[in-house]
């Protein structure tokens, strides 16, 4: 194992640690493959894809259930961009993100791309803890 793979293994399972999480060989080879890449919008199919390739023996039921502890911890935001159609995005930070239809694909509006103003006030007894845009895109129809 390099250094680096090796560095890499114990760095998700510190982080899934401090998380709460149990850091199983599943959930650290899942973990692997999220955040190899940087910031990143990804599907369960997909991670389900790659985990599969990768080598790593692994039920998409297990990913679904995966991706929502890492959601439920704070590791992963969830985006919803259709009834049946989520995205987990490894930055969680606060940002929007555009949704092009034609790629089904899901990326970050820049950070100065959007204000929002005039949020309605809450039912008494809420606050409003997140507002999250999802920009819907799709190519210009030709006329």
């Amino acid at each position: 194992m390099s250094s680096q793979i090796a560095n890499d293994h114990q760095d998700v399972t510190g982080m899934l640690r401090d998380a709460g999480l149990r850091p199983t060989r599943q959930r650290v080879a899942l973990a692997e493959l999220l955040y190899s890449q940087g910031n990143r919008h990804i599907s369960a199919e997909v991670l389900h894809e790659e985990a599969i390739l990768a080598n790593v023996p692994v039920s998409l039921a297990t990913v679904y259930n995966t991706l929502h502890q890492f959601t439920e911890v704070g590791l992963l935001r969830e985006v919803a961009v259709e009834g049946t159609k989520t995205y987990f995005d490894t930055n969680i930070s606060e940002h929007h993100h555009f949704f092009l239809e034609d790629e089904n694909r899901v990326v970050d509006i820049p950070e100065s791309g959007l204000t929002l103003e005039n949020l309605p006030v809450p039912p008494e007894g809420m606050e409003i803890s997140r507002v999250e845009v999802v920009v819907r895109l799709r190519k210009k129809q030709l006329q």
